[in-house]
């Protein structure tokens, strides 16, 4: 029964430390999508407690190992599937500001305003700030960006 419940526990510590600190056989690309530690973290946990089970069931040994490696390979290769169909629904990163083209939308200057940008795919509209005061209306270029704001100044 140790061996379920080390083997066991090692697969909890796994899976909260995937979790909690994001995957962390992430850098061995193995296979097709790489490998999970959250579905190891899962397989070793299945593994532990379906041997348990079967040994408090009064199960001999043998049968403790089968069913434990049976529920785990089978539970290793659903999480596997479903983190990796996760994996691929994950968004692209927002492309790069600078040099981004728009227009102001309100009076815009070094206390801010608003300008819409063209070709930028995740907000339309977005905080600005200018050095001089530039009028709604006016075409601008994003200069710079500090985190949602984006520095524009006149085309």
């Amino acid at each position: 029964m140790t061996v379920f419940l080390v083997i066991g526990g090692i697969g909890l510590v796994v899976l909260l430390a995937s979790l909690v600190f994001g995957d962390i056989f992430e850098s061995f690309d193995i296979g097709e999508g790489g490998f999970s530690g959250i579905a190891a973290g899962v397989g070793a946990v299945v593994f532990g407690a379906s041997g348990v089970i079967a040994l408090s069931s009064d199960l001999p040994l043998v049968w403790a190992y089968v069913i434990g490696v049976g529920f785990a390979v089978v539970a290793f290769a659903a999480a596997q599937g479903l983190v990796k169909r996760l994996s691929e629904t994950e968004d692209a990163p927002p492309p790069p500001l600078d040099g981004a083209f728009g227009t102001t939308t309100s009076t815009t200057g070094p206390s801010g305003g608003e300008v819409r940008l063209e070709g930028v795919r995740d907000l339309e509209a977005r905080l600005a700030w200018a050095d001089e005061e530039i009028a709604a209306g006016t075409r601008v270029v994003v200069v710079a960006v500090s985190g949602s704001r984006v520095h524009v100044r006149p085309v």
